[in-house]
């Protein structure tokens, strides 16, 4: 054996931690039997021929790039395809990996995506959902949701458990239901230089508990009864009470805030955190003093914490705001907290899933991303959403419960430094991100289906228009778009910025050009993002596949091809609008915050009769405004309408 696997078995059997470096995540062949047939009965990802991807990299970047720029672009990518060149030699690799891999990016993506990414998770990559305004405003009204919020999620967790959720479809295929199995029980850990994610779902011995929050301090509550049944509502809600008043001093110190940190830093504050070396390959001798090195107080309250089913944070109300502002201050509430002196310190920003609860009625969730996306998540909110609908349950007779358990944290000095400088960096945080949430309330996908144009292409062409008219330029645009018609798939990238588009934004305000004219230009851009949509969700996009052949390299340790260092290909990759439509049943909206320093992050959910937007962008850049492309968007989406029906002929 292994010294890696008799440091994990000596680990194993003292009831300790595996560093990071051992963890895996949860194995496809730990799933359950049926999901387990569904998913061996999906098609593996392709791997795209290699004329093809050049072919079209050359065409996403012409609405970009200078021409001068391209044709120096255009012959790297000729001596990069060449017969017998680099990029078959890579091609080649990558399609015998292919061949091995379960997913040949599935892996690459999760670490360099997200485990790899040592930004901050708040903003820069967790998602937040924004749930419609609750009416209650006082202790028992959030109490009273919360409990049934926690059964609605232990209802959703039953299905997956017995194997009775419905499997999702896609254009009548099946689509790999992997994601729904990495949500619940799972958490992100900080590295030094790499995270990791554990997953406790697929354990002998599966989590019953969940972790609550509140007034920053944390609490294990388990919610099944001894015979196996899940706590009924009345009984969580007698358990939340005793929780809610079991904290009701607010001078604790804010553990949570150590996980919005940058991730090197919270990498090292969290070595003080549980007191173990800073890293498994830096000092393989710790193994010998391993136990006297750990604090068994935190480092038990923080397994609590990553082992439990999901978190629930019960939140101090915010200032008030006026109607207007509100979706926009719930936005940022969800996403970040408020900051230090709010509710920043309420949360454990590494928990997959943490549903937020306000006591002034503001409610939605933020989920760590690297587990899954958005259509998942969504598709669990609104089953929680609907539930929470229902009467209550009949009462059942109460049976004494076990008071929840506090989890305690021992305070260092050198712990309080790294809580004061997470608080610090958080402020600063808050102060930059410039978030806009609007309703559009003039229509939905109601007009763009009345048109027979799809409603994600005709928003998204509508969001070019608005860029274009603020900058007078086209961006590189990343949309995603769902891999999971493939086994183990997670996205790839709509390029909504393309030649088609790029001709109607610059047509639209010429009032030399024809209304008719316009109107086919539209339809043109339209179609063409549609037909770019579906060769992405076919596995035939562009983007997954150049960075597999960039890791390929990588990996065989040969220098960077030259298309990779090329100005064109970074420029491709600053995404100056990072953008994605997640549909929900439930009147909500998603939000996240720009990937690059001048960029916008704009997420939206179209109804039928309106759409939910939101829009983010920092105030560190004197570029961007995060209001003035919202209202853009609408005042595009406005004249998209207008120029359809002012022009004859124009409803096909």
């Amino acid at each position: 054996m292994t010294l890696l696997g008799i440091l994990a078995r000596a680990m194993s059997k003292a009831g300790m931690a595996k560093p990071s470096c051992l963890v895996k995540p949860v194995s496809l062949t730990r799933i359950p039997g049926r999901y387990l047939a569904h998913q061996e009965g999906l098609p593996k990802l392709p791997v795209p021929p290699l004329s093809q991807t050049c072919d079209r990299y050359l065409a996403v970047l012409e609405p970009i790039m200078e021409s001068e720029e391209l044709n120096h672009t255009r012959t790297l990518v000729e001596e990069f395809q060449r017969p017998g060149g680099v990029g078959e030699r890579l091609q080649q690799g990558l399609e015998r990996r292919a061949q091995k891999a379960e997913n040949w990016l599935s892996d690459w993506w999760l670490q360099t995506a997200y485990l790899d990414y040592r930004m901050p998770v708040v903003i820069h990559s967790s998602p937040g959902v924004v749930l419609p305004r609750l009416e209650f405003s006082d202790r028992q009204g959030q109490i009273r949701y919360a409990a049934k919020l926690i059964a609605g999620v232990l209802d959703f967790k039953t299905m997956i458990d017995n194997e009775t959720l419905p499997v999702e479809y896609l254009g009548g295929k099946p689509l790999c239901m992997n994601q729904y199995y990495r949500v619940l029980s799972s958490c992100r850990v900080p590295g030094l230089k790499r995270d990791s994610v554990v997953n406790y779902a697929s354990s002998k011995r599966p989590p019953t508990h969940i972790t609550v929050v509140h007034n920053f301090q944390f609490f294990v509550l388990d919610v099944y009864n001894s015979d196996g049944t899940p706590l009924t509502v009345d009984q969580l809600y007698l358990q939340l009470e005793k929780i809610w008043n079991s904290s009701l001093q607010t001078n604790k110190e804010p553990v949570g805030i150590l996980t919005s940190n940058h991730r090197n830093s919270w990498g090292k504050a969290y070595a003080n955190l549980i007191k173990g070396k800073n890293s498994f390959e830096d000092q393989v001798t710790w193994y010998d003093h391993l136990q006297p090195l750990l604090d068994k107080t935190n480092k038990d309250s923080v397994r609590a914490i990553q082992k439990s089913i999901f978190t629930v944070c019960l939140d101090a109300p915010m200032p008030r705001v006026s109607d207007d502002l509100y979706r926009t201050r719930a936005a940022t509430q969800m996403l970040h907290g408020g900051g230090s002196r709010w509710n920043s310190g309420n949360r454990w920003f590494d928990k997959t899933l943490q549903f937020i609860v306000g006591e002034d009625g503001t409610c939605g969730m933020i989920y760590e991303h690297a587990p899954a996306e958005g259509p998942p998540i969504v598709a669990l909110i609104d089953h929680v959403v609907e539930y929470t609908k229902k009467s209550d349950m009949v009462r059942t007779p109460m049976v004494p419960l076990a008071t929840p358990q506090k989890l305690r944290f021992n305070i260092s000095p050198e712990i309080k430094k790294d809580i004061e400088e997470a608080k610090q960096n958080m402020n600063i945080m808050v102060h930059d991100l410039d978030m806009n949430v609007i309703v559009f309330s003039y229509f939905g996908k109601n007009v763009p289906k009345s048109y027979k144009l799809s409603p994600d292409a005709f928003i998204q062409v509508a969001l070019q228009l608005a860029y274009y008219r603020m900058y007078r330029r086209c961006c590189a645009t990343y949309e995603s778009a769902s891999l999971r018609m493939f086994r183990l798939g997670r996205t790839d990238t709509i390029r909504s910025a393309s030649i088609d588009s790029a001709a109607f934004v610059r047509a639209m305000d010429d009032p030399s050009i024809q209304n008719s004219e316009k109107v086919a230009l539209l339809e043109k851009a339209v179609k063409a993002h549609r037909a770019y949509t579906d060769m992405a969700i076919r596995g035939q996009a562009i983007d997954r596949h150049l960075l597999g052949l960039k890791l390929q390299a990588i990996e065989d340790l040969s220098a960077l091809p030259d298309i990779f260092m090329d100005t064109s290909y970074a420029a491709a990759n600053h995404y100056n609008l990072s953008t994605s439509q997640v549909p929900a049943k439930t009147d909500c909206v998603m939000c996240f915050g720009p990937v690059v320093p001048d960029g916008y992050g704009v997420c939206y959910n179209p109804m039928e009769e309106h759409i939910n937007f939101s829009v983010s962008a920092f105030n560190s850049c004197a570029d961007t405004n995060a209001s003035r492309l919202a209202h853009g968007l609408q005042d595009a989406l406005l004249d998209l309408k207008a120029l359809l029906e002012q022009t004859p002929k124009a409803r096909l």
